[in-house]
Order: structure tokens, then sequence, then C-alpha cells
């Protein structure tokens, strides 16, 4: 039997708190620390606890060459082989191993090792961010004033006041046009009307000037490249658009794929159970048989995605932005700036919906507090292969004023 380490395996010493009664009762405080190693492995679901003992065998352990057990057996240890086989870190050269398929499936990405580290370990799965006392005190500017003190300035002193420094130059004041108006009318919309439909026509035209195919281009056989309203790095444009409609005119409430090529919808059938009202987290589907979600399973699911958001999950259109990574790792392969441009790449399709959806009178939205993991399952997606960066979305603004919008100028909330 030969072996290797998996393609990526970062280890990361953390301190683990855990309560024990006995220190409680001799006076201390009852919570004890001790320090910990843990392998963040992308193509594992979780970071895994390795034994102290274990961490040098895995520093000594190449992800290249494959190695006899019997010899690295019998210069490690048995015991220390077994147990970094069983976490996965340590795979045989077998078609039939779980772990082993998806560490190749892994290798065939192209990921930069620290940025496949950083995606996997951030994404989140069952939070319930609002539901949480102390978060709901530090989302809020008191709570972070009494916890942090005053944020850092918007800017730097003036370099000015250095001696010897020249004095900042003044620019113009332009007279401000229509495009001004619009960038200033666009608000984080967090009070959507819960009984209003979004008109098809509407619908259909923001996702083609946002998402859709402006023109195609075919610079080699089987290679299609698109020109969309945003850049894109390479010009490849991997993220697709996932959406869950709650209430579009002539569309049923469901979850779909945005075709780009055919501009067109493709329902999704979520391997998932029909999520309930005050789920945190979806379940896997196990005798249920396929049928669709009812609006109040699909406005639980809408809650998970945007991790308890109560005010996003009611907007009639939810649009889950996730990079097809490979598409962008197929030119940048095993490059330090790819991941990066696939977050950009997201970046600038929701602030594109972001405009286009207030010039088309809707209030949007954008943010990055999702449930990553839950809304991979729905999907079908592998988080290496495919993930899910931001939820944006837009719809109707109800007409009172509920959750605070962030409006200094009284452009959409009238005083």
């Amino acid at each position: 039997m030969h072996v290797r380490r998996c393609a990526v395996a970062w280890l990361e010493p953390r301190e683990v708190s855990v309560f024990q009664l006995d220190d409680l009762l001799a006076g201390g405080t009852g919570v004890v620390s001790r320090l910990a190693w843990f392998a963040h492995a992308p193509h594992l679901p979780e970071a895994i606890e390795v034994a102290a003992a274990h961490v040098p065998v895995l520093g000594a352990l190449g992800a290249i060459d494959w190695v006899e057990r019997a010899s690295l057996d019998a210069r490690v240890g048995q015991e220390a082989v077994d147990a970094l086989l069983a976490a996965g870190l340590l795979l045989p050269r077998a078609a039939s191993d779980a772990d082993a398929r998806q560490d190749e499936d892994f290798r065939a990405q192209g990921w930069y090792a620290p940025a496949a580290v950083a995606h996997m370990a951030g994404r989140w799965e069952g939070i319930d961010g609002p539901g949480s006392t102390a978060e709901q005190d530090l989302d809020s500017n008191e709570g972070l004033l009494r916890q942090h003190g005053l944020p850092p300035p918007l800017q730097p002193p003036m370099m000015s006041a250095v001696a010897g420094a020249a004095p900042a130059i003044p620019l113009p004041r332009v007279a401000q046009d229509g495009f001004d108006a619009l960038l200033d009318a666009r608000a984080t919309c967090r009070n959507f009307d819960a009984g209003a439909e979004v008109p098809l026509a509407s619908f259909a035209q923001l996702m083609a000037r946002v998402f859709g195919a402006r023109g195609i281009g075919r610079p080699a056989p089987g290679f299609d490249v698109i020109k969309r309203t945003s850049p894109s790095g390479g010009a490849l444009h991997p993220t697709d658009c996932w959406l869950i409609l709650q209430r579009v005119e002539g569309i049923a409430p469901g979850l779909y794929r945005y075709r780009i090529e055919t501009h067109a919808l493709e329902a999704v059938v979520a391997n998932i159970a029909p999520p309930q009202p005050g789920d945190v987290g979806v379940r896997a589907r196990q005798h249920e048989a396929t049928r669709p979600w009812t609006r109040q399973e699909l406005r639980a699911f809408a809650r998970i995605a945007v991790a308890g958001q109560e005010f996003f999950a009611d907007a009639p259109v939810m649009c889950v932005l996730a990079p097809n990574f490979q598409r962008n790792f197929w030119k940048y392969r095993n490059h330090a700036k790819a991941y990066r441009v696939c977050v950009l790449d997201v970046g600038h399709l929701s602030q594109t919906l972001q405009l286009c959806a207030t010039q088309a009178g809707f209030g949007p939205f954008v943010t990055g507090a999702i449930n990553e993991v839950d809304l991979e399952r729905a999907f079908g997606m592998t988080g290496y292969r495919q993930s899910p960066l931001v939820v944006c979305g837009f719809g109707k603004r109800a007409a009172t004023l509920v959750e605070s919008e962030f409006d200094p100028n009284r452009l959409i909330w009238p005083r």
C-alpha cells in the first residue's frame, strides 16, 4: 500500500477552552485552556485536530511522491500513520477511498494554497447572527463604541501638517447631473414590501443588464468568452447567479439558476429537506418526496441564506453570486491573485445590480453575512469548486420604515 500527504495541510496552533467542574470546585473559573493543533485541508469539510506528536510527521511527508506504507510505519510508527489516514490528511493510493478522490478533485482546481485555506475556513453553516443578544449589541454603534472605542479616522492627518510638505490641491466642484442623483439614491433596503411582486419585465431587464451576455466571442472551439456590463479578470466571468425567487410575476416561487447564454431560468431541485420556519441551517433530505417548497419553506430558506437577517429575507429576488473558481484558475493556475479576482468579480456584479435596481425604482441590498455551506448543499455545489461569496437582491420598498436604513440625505425616507 502506498500513501502520501494530502495536497494542502496548514497547521494552526489554537487555544481551546473547555469547562472543567474540578477546576471550579477548586476555586478556579471552571474554564481551562489547552493548546491544540488543527490541520486545515480544503478537501475536508472542517479543520481536523491533530495530536501534537503527529505534527512533525505531517511536516515530514510530501504531497507529491507516494511512499510505501511499511517503510513509513517503520519510520514514524504505525499509530501515527493510522491516525493520519483516519483523519484524511494522509491518503492511500486507492480510487475507492472517498478522501483520496476529494483530494484529487481539489488538486485539479488550481488553487493557491493560502487562498484555498482562507476561503474554506471562512464559510458559515447554520449561523443565525441576529439571534444572539451579544451580537445584536455589537452590531449597534453604541455597542461597538463601548467595546472598542472610536474607529480609526476616515483618513490620516493631512500631510501638509508635516514640515516642508506641499499643501493640498483643491479640486473644482463640478455641478451634479442625473447620474449623481442615481448614485445618491442607492441605499441598502432593509424594509421590503412582503406583499409586492417584481414585474416580470423588470426582473428580466435587470437579469439581462447585470448578468446577461452583451456579446459573445469564441477565440477557440469550445472556448466562449462573454462581455458583461461589469469587468472581470481575464474576461473570464466565472460568477454564476443562482436565485431564490419569492415574488416575481409569472414565475413560480423557488430556486433557479440564471442561464447566461440563453437568458433563461433553470429550475433547481434542492437536495435538502424543505426548511421550516425557525430553522437556522438546512437538513439533508432523507425519505421526503421531491416537491415544490411552500412559500413559508422558501422564506425559511431565504432566512438561512442570509444568516438570520430577517430584513433581507423578505426580498422578492435574492441573487446568490457564486464563482466557478476553476474557470479563473484555468488561466491563473496556483496564482496568488486568482482568488482575489474572483472576489472582485462578485463585487463588480453586486454593485452593478445595486445601481440598476435603484434606477428601476427598487430597493437593493448586498450582504456577505451568509451561510455558504447551507447554500452549497441546497444548490449542489462543492465548496472548493464553486461557492457563494455574497447574496444580493432587490424588491419594492415597504411604505413604513421599521428597520433603520442609512439615508443621511433623506432621499429615500423623508423627514
